[in-house]
C-alpha cells in the first residue's frame, strides 16, 4: 500500500471518548460502598464542638473506622502518602490513624476539624462519592488506551481474525533474542501462514505532552529489529490529534512500514485475512 502522510494525518480522530469515558460510576460506587459503614459512623463527628471527646467516644466503639479518613483528602492508604513534621522529617499520614490523638492531629492539620464543626459537609458518604469521582479522572489516560485497544480487538473479532492479547516477548523466543534485556509486552499478536504480526496500539488526544514523541522514537527503533526477524512484522495502530506537530511522528511514519490509523486499518485487516 502506498503511504501518504498528509492523508494519514487528516484522518486522525479528535477523541475516542464517548460520554461514559469520563467517569466510571460503577467503580466509584463500589469504592464508596466498601467504606460506607465507616463513613456513616464518622458522620457522628459532624457538628461536634468537643472534637476530642467525640473522637475518643468513637475510638472506644471501633478504632478501625478511622482507617478511611485519608480518602477525605483525596489520598488512599495504599498510596503511602507522607506529611512534613516540624523537625523536617516525614511521617506516613496513615500512621495518624493509630491513636485518638493522631486522628485529632489529622483533622486539625488538614482543616477538616473546622469543616466538620461548621457542618460544611452534611454527609461523608456523599462527600466521598465526589472525591472518588475526582480521583477517577486520573484514570482517564489509561482508559483512553483501553478504549483504543477494545476498538481494535472488536475489529479483529468482526473480521474473524484470531489474535492473542498482551503477549510478553518471553513467549516469542526469536523476538526475545533480538530484544535482549528489554522486556516488552505486545498489545496483540496475530499469526498467519506467512507472518506473525506483533502489534502495538495507542491513542493520543490533543495535549499529549512529551509521551507521544517518546513513543514514536521508541517504535522507530523497535520496528527494524522486529522486521529483521524472519517471519515477524511490527505493526503500529495509532490515532488521535495528539500527533499534530510531533516531529518525530513523521519520521516514524516514514520508517515504519506497517503503520495504520482507525481509518486505514481496513487495509491491514484485508492483508491479514489474505494470509490466514
Amino acid at each position: 500500500m502506498e503511504k501518504n502522510f498528509d492523508l494519514f494525518m487528516s484522518q486522525l480522530y479528535e477523541t475516542n471518548a464517548a460520554l461514559d469515558f469520563y467517569c466510571d460510576f460503577e467503580k466509584i460506587q463500589n469504592n464508596v460502598e466498601e467504606i460506607a459503614i465507616s463513613l456513616n459512623t464518622l458522620n457522628y463527628l459532624i457538628g461536634k464542638q468537643d472534637m476530642n471527646a467525640a473522637i475518643k467516644r468513637l475510638w472506644e466503639r471501633d478504632p478501625k473506622i478511622f482507617q478511611v479518613l485519608d480518602i477525605l483528602i483525596a489520598t488512599r492508604r495504599e498510596d503511602k502518602k507522607k506529611y512534613l513534621l516540624p523537625d523536617k522529617s516525614a511521617k506516613l499520614i496513615c500512621k495518624l490513624f493509630d491513636s485518638p490523638e493522631g486522628v485529632l492531629e489529622f483533622l486539625d492539620g488538614t482543616g477538616l476539624r473546622k469543616v466538620f464543626q461548621n457542618r460544611e459537609i452534611k454527609n461523608l458518604v456523599d462527600y466521598v462519592f465526589g472525591v472518588e469521582t475526582g480521583l477517577d479522572s486520573n484514570a482517564r489516560k489509561n482508559r483512553s488506551g483501553h478504549v483504543m485497544e477494545n476498538w481494535v480487538r472488536d475489529m479483529f473479532i468482526q473480521n474473524h481474525i484470531p489474535y492473542r492479547k498482551e503477549v510478553r516477548c518471553e513467549k516469542l523466543p526469536d523476538v526475545k533474542t533480538i530484544l535482549g534485556k528489554d522486556i516488552k509486552r505486545f498489545d496483540f499478536v496475530i499469526p498467519t501462514t506467512k507472518n506473525t504480526y506483533l502489534i502495538e496500539v495507542n491513542f493520543y488526544s490533543e495535549g499529549g505532552g512529551s509521551k507521544p514523541s517518546e513513543v514514536a522514537r521508541a517504535y522507530s527503533e523497535l520496528s527494524p529489529k522486529i522486521n529483521g526477524i524472519k517471519g515477524y512484522k511490527f505493526v503500529w495502530i495509532t490515532d488521535g490529534k495528539g500527533w499534530d506537530g510531533v516531529g518525530s511522528f513523521k519520521e516514524a511514519y516514514e520508517e515504519i512500514p506497517y503503520i495504520y490509523n482507525l481509518t486505514d486499518i481496513a487495509s491491514f485487516l484485508e492483508l491479514v485475512k489474505s494470509e490466514l
